[in-house]
């Protein structure tokens, strides 16, 4: 039969594809479900048609998989914090080393690559040290909520619905931040209501609350709370920062970042200390660093450990080598790898972040550590390094074409790749294979639920 937009199909799911959602084929064209498992029997709904496959929707779950579980979150399904609470979690261990091999085979042409399988995160719940929360000045209600009386729908705080900007769920809790954040979370949402501000409107633009951002030290056992705001207005934030502090002696830190523009991005045009610290202090195994509001840290403290520890492992260092870092952010893999290295140069485009990074040095008594700041295309070729390794973990769209042109030119003896992104990685490890072979690939768990994966690759040059 041919697969027609509208239809319900019959289908047994037979995988997973990467992105999350499960696969099956009617006639020949692939046809991906949304909230599907393989092993299900469903019916679903098609609500996308192209030429080269379909969309679906599960109408009905005729018989579920044996690798399907009960979501222990009353959002599963209609948020878009985490996607995968209905798949045992050693079967998302599976899915996400395959998409790694998968994407390594079918867009790096490498079919042989030893692909580890993936270290998981510990613990699977309350994991994440950072979330963000939307403010709405309308609520997205859940398909129970619908219908029944006297809703009020003029005020969300919350995450969004999948793949859309305007539609806020009001979340009382979200399991994947340790219990007292979603207390705290309570506590905002209540002191918000009571203030009189209204929320942000994400299509009219106007509004006083637009985010609440809660930060976690997992070393420390504390909070910092960033209220994101349309504009200054300390006779609103103060009261109920204090309020705050007052009921939770965890929270050391208050701040308040303002941005009147309409991006929708969680990051103030200046910010305003409130009550106490304005910055945490947490670890990645060893080793002290500051978080502000603003700083750039991996969202799993505990499993950072794990992939910083795989980023040191594969860069086999003796004390005697030259190593750069690209993309050194705030500096967490040159601080790592400093004590085996004779010298770690890191580079970095963000000016803060270079800031962060040698701060972050000092604090840590690291002395062989130096960072260059500035477009990696333009200041590669002017370096005065030769590494014997170097380090890459790009952002998610991978390297630049006239990066990876400059690496090889450069050509160190050894590259460890660090990649949030099997396609990208898979494709930078192409243009690379003629002058190096991928001797190792370790998957590392950093977000239990989702689909994401990250990777630390290794690689020899020929």
């Amino acid at each position: 039969m041919t697969v027609k937009k509208g239809q319900i199909i019959d289908v047994e799911v037979a995988d997973l594809a990467f992105g999350g959602k499960g696969l099956t084929r009617v006639d020949g064209m692939a046809v991906f479900i949304d909230q599907a498992v393989p092993g299900d029997h469903v019916q679903a709904r098609v609500f996308k048609k192209r030429k080269q496959y379909a969309e679906a929707r599960v109408t009905q779950l005729i018989r579920p998989s044996a690798d399907r579980v009960d979501p222990p979150c009353e959002y599963s399904g209609f948020c878009g914090g985490c996607k995968w609470q209905f798949l045992r979690y050693d079967r998302q261990l599976v899915y996400k080393r395959r998409h790694v091999a998968e994407a390594l085979d079918h867009i790096g042409g490498l079919k042989d690559a030893i692909v580890h399988p993936a270290l998981p995160a510990d613990p699977i719940f309350g994991y994440r040290n950072k979330m963000e929360f939307s403010c709405s000045d309308r609520r997205w209600l859940l398909p129970s909520e619908l219908g029944q009386a006297d809703q009020d729908i003029s005020f969300a705080l919350g995450l969004h619905v999948p793949g859309t900007f305007h539609k806020v769920l009001d979340n009382r809790a979200c399991l994947l931040q340790p219990d007292l954040g979603n207390a705290i979370l309570a506590e905002v949402r209540q002191g918000m209501r009571a203030s009189g501000l209204p929320p942000y409107g994400l299509r009219s633009h106007v509004g006083f609350w637009r985010f609440l951002m809660l930060r976690h030290s997992v070393a420390e056992d504390q909070w910092l709370v960033n209220f994101i705001t349309a504009a200054e207005d300390m006779a609103a934030i103060r009261p109920l920062a204090e309020k705050l502090m007052a009921a939770y002696p965890q929270i050391v830190a208050v701040v308040n970042n303002i941005s009147a523009r309409k991006a929708a991005i969680a990051v103030g045009e200046y910010e305003v200390p409130v009550a106490g610290r304005s910055k945490l202090t947490d670890r990645i195994g060893a080793f002290e660093f500051e978080i502000s509001a603003n700083s750039f840290f991996q969202t799993n403290t505990r499993s950072a450990a794990l992939l910083y520890g795989k980023v040191k492992e594969f860069a086999c260092l003796s004390g005697t080598e030259s190593v750069l870092d690209l993309y050194s952010g705030t500096g967490t893999i040159p601080i790592f790898l400093a004590e085996g290295a004779r010298e770690v140069v890191g580079m970095e485009i963000v000016p803060s972040a270079v800031q962060d990074a040698e701060r972050n040095c000092r604090t840590n008594g690291i002395d062989n550590c130096r960072f260059v700041l500035g477009d990696i295309r333009d200041q590669l070729a002017a370096l005065d390094v030769a590494p014997d390794v170097m380090v890459i973990d790009p952002p998610r769209d991978g390297m630049h074409k006239d990066v990876l042109k400059q690496v090889m030119q450069t050509a160190p003896q050894r590259i460890v790749y660090v990649s949030c992104n099997p396609a990208t990685l898979a494709r930078d490890i192409n243009t690379l294979k003629d002058l190096y072979r991928i001797a190792e690939v370790q998957p590392v768990d950093m977000f239990p639920h989702t689909w994401h994966i990250e990777s630390v690759a290794r690689l020899e040059r020929r």
